[in-house]
């Protein structure tokens, strides 16, 4: 009898359990989206995620406001330190459709010194993008020699979009 009632005991657990893992997990996808302070302990917004291109390589995709005033966006791109090494100035190519985008370089001209940026990462001025969508498509990002197609998803497009507002 007791035998019976540790088992039924143990499912009842093991169930609330199970359900807790699987159901409580079912989030909406969004972008990661943070409020963080920067040298001159002002709050700057943005948004950032790590993505994989189709050659399942992981990139970190990072957008935030060039100043607290201004709509202007930076959108930079990080790969595994070490692995490779972007060569500046590398204009983005970035796709929706027939549409396409060639993004300026401006890792050299960030007011982020460059010591602070490494080697596997680039800057690029995503305001002209940003300003003639009208819709949160997907893009796709190339980088020559680097990356060959990153998919960015209409979640993350809606977010960058938001940050610009």
């Amino acid at each position: 009898m007791i035998e019976g009632i540790r088992d039924l005991f143990r499912m009842v657990i093991a169930s609330l359990l199970i359900f807790c893992c699987f159901f409580t997990s079912a989030n909406k996808i969004h972008a990661d989206s943070k409020v963080t302070l920067n040298d001159q302990k002002i709050e700057i917004k943005r948004s950032f995620e790590s993505l994989k291109d189709l050659d399942y390589q992981t990139w970190q995709i990072i957008v935030y406001p060039s100043s607290k005033e201004s709509k202007n966006l930076i959108l930079r791109i990080v790969g595994y330190p070490g692995s490779l090494r972007i060569d500046h100035p590398t204009n983005l190519i970035v796709n929706s459709g027939r549409k396409t985008w060639y993004l300026k370089d401006i890792t050299k001209n960030s007011k982020i010194k460059s010591e602070t940026l490494n080697d596997s990462a680039a800057e690029f001025d995503l305001s002209n993008l940003i300003a003639e969508l009208d819709k949160n498509r997907p893009l796709r990002l190339s980088l020559p020699g680097l990356i060959n197609d990153l998919p960015i998803p209409p979640y993350l497009v809606s977010e960058w979009r938001s940050l610009a507002e």
